[in-house]
């Protein structure tokens, strides 16, 4: 069966095969149905069979098996009650608050958890992964809150939201409405699920809410490092630029890989531009032109760097305690702990606002009158603001930015009596990667409405034929602004024209 995997273009195997963040977006994409492999479901199996052996000879106490949790690990539970036990745990766990988290990453989340549990060391029924996975199947998506982890014993909070349905609790999403998971799972003919012992832990401790906020943030980055380039190329022809900074002598002198990536990127896309080729009276151009290989290829390395982080941790498992068949041990220690998500989740949050930064810059250069170009990009400047306050709006997105990316991971605030004394908040550094890349697509979105602009100021000249195509599909969303009209449903249009045209 795992070897199956990718050839059933409507299945996916959950297996030990290594997957890659390309495979989860083909995964999501093409809208694949999961199915165990049958080396998971004999790993799955021989855990818990291995684990439920084990409670009948027990010589002393395992964490999370037969004690409490947290503070409470010396608390021994009577066996009769450990079902009770992991059943308490979900329900008591679900103390999440704030905004809930977009669906798409919820079910990310779904399949993030029954890949970790099928390695066979979390000690899960197969009936609880399988459930899982038709969850992810029927795309019925549990309602999950942005806040209340600590990004350390697991995402305690947020995972307990996503696991309450499988025992009849919480609230799900299903065919866009929100409903008590009892009915529908009633109508599913589901019935709940009496978790056995361990498996309440194995649920909750994890990094799969973290995880899946940075799958989320690291294909979006990834595509808005590319649209990064192709709108930097139209904003440099517009202005008049130079391509001596693309030529690939000087990064061969300071081989960065991104660096080397970006020159050729620009050298590509500007091939057969008129404008680019024309005498040039200004020996230099500004940093944010200038720069643009050193810039987003720094950030082209960061996303490589981080991407390679990820790919690590969702072919882990990340629970406690983990469980050997084989060796015949229960290991209590510490896989949950998001510290080697969380940093990378900080820094790529600072990539992105530098692309975001250097995108602001070029914008204000394309408003200020230079280069032949007129002021605020519109004709009759003065009677019309012109494309004045997009620029405004994108400084103001690129201030904010820089306040989400004070590194959450820096931070540690000890819980449960002392006995989760370091945690790696990298729950909170997740959701503000989020709202990071949200906010580098806007200000990338109105860079592309000024270049656009800006290169109209410069026909009958023509630029690329890969840029002038991008320019004439650009323009049957969005028009030319011949005096002043209302701003905000263009920026908008402008939105949906990065998110929803491919050029990559």
């Amino acid at each position: 069966m795992p070897g199956q995997a990718g050839h059933d273009e409507s299945m996916h195997y959950i297996s030990t095969e290594h997957l890659s963040l390309e495979r989860v977006k083909e995964i999501i994409d093409k809208k694949e149905k999961l199915v165990l492999s049958d080396e998971a479901t004999k790993a799955i199996i021989k855990c818990r069979e291995y684990l439920d052996r084990k409670m009948e000879d027990l010589d002393r106490p395992i964490y999370g098996v037969t004690t409490g949790f947290g503070s409470l690990y010396n608390v021994s539970i009577p066996k009769e009650d450990l079902s009770q036990l992991q059943h308490n745990l979900v329900m008591s766990h679900a103390c999440g608050a704030g905004e809930k988290v977009r669906p798409e990453i919820v079910k990310l989340m779904l399949l993030l958890k029954a890949q970790s549990l099928s390695y066979g060391h979390s000690g899960a029924q197969l009936i609880t992964v399988q459930r899982l996975m038709d969850m992810f199947n029927e795309d019925i998506l549990p309602v999950v809150y942005q806040q209340g982890s600590l990004g350390a014993s697991g995402d305690l909070a947020p995972l307990a939201h996503l696991s309450l349905p499988l025992i009849g609790l919480g609230e799900v999403l299903y065919k866009g409405v929100e409903r008590p998971a009892a009915e529908v799972w009633k109508e599913m003919g589901w019935e709940p699920i009496k978790l056995q012992s361990k498996e309440g832990l194995a649920l909750l401790n994890g990094t799969q809410f973290m995880s899946a906020h940075a799958i989320w943030s690291i294909l979006k980055s990834m595509r808005l490092s590319k649209w990064a380039d192709l709108i930097g190329a139209m904003s440099l022809d517009a202005y008049d630029g130079r391509i001596e900074p693309f030529l690939p002598l000087t990064h061969h002198l300071r081989p960065h890989t991104g660096q080397i990536m970006t020159g050729e990127k620009f050298m590509q896309v500007l091939e057969g531009s008129e404008l680019i080729r024309r005498p040039k009276e200004h020996v230099q151009d500004p940093y944010s032109f200038r720069c643009i290989p050193q810039v987003h290829g720094a950030v082209k390395d960061n996303i490589l760097y981080v991407k390679s982080v990820i790919e690590n941790e969702i072919n882990s498992a990340t629970d406690n305690p983990n469980i050997f068949p084989d060796e015949d041990m229960v290991i209590s220690a510490g896989n949950f702990h998001g510290e080697p998500i969380a940093i990378p989740m900080d820094s790529l949050a600072i990539a992105m606002s530098e692309l975001a930064s250097i995108s602001e810059r070029r914008t204000y250069q394309l408003i200020h009158g230079l280069r032949g170009l007129p002021k605020y990009l519109v004709t009759e400047p003065g009677l019309n603001s012109g494309f004045m306050i997009p620029q405004y709006t994108a400084a103001s997105i690129v201030s904010q930015n820089k306040g989400l990316c004070w590194p959450a991971s820096c931070d540690s605030i000890p819980s449960s009596q002392g006995q989760e004394d370091h945690v790696s908040m990298g729950s909170n550094s997740a959701t503000k990667l989020v709202r990071v890349v949200d906010n580098v697509e806007t200000v990338l979105a109105i860079e592309l409405f000024n270049a656009a602009q800006a290169l109209e100021f410069r026909r009958p000249a023509k630029s690329s034929p890969i840029l002038d195509r991008i320019f004439a599909d650009y323009r049957q969303a969005v028009p030319f602004v011949k005096t002043d009209t209302y701003m905000h449903p263009l920026i908008e249009k402008s939105i949906q024209f990065i998110r929803n045209e491919s050029y990559l």
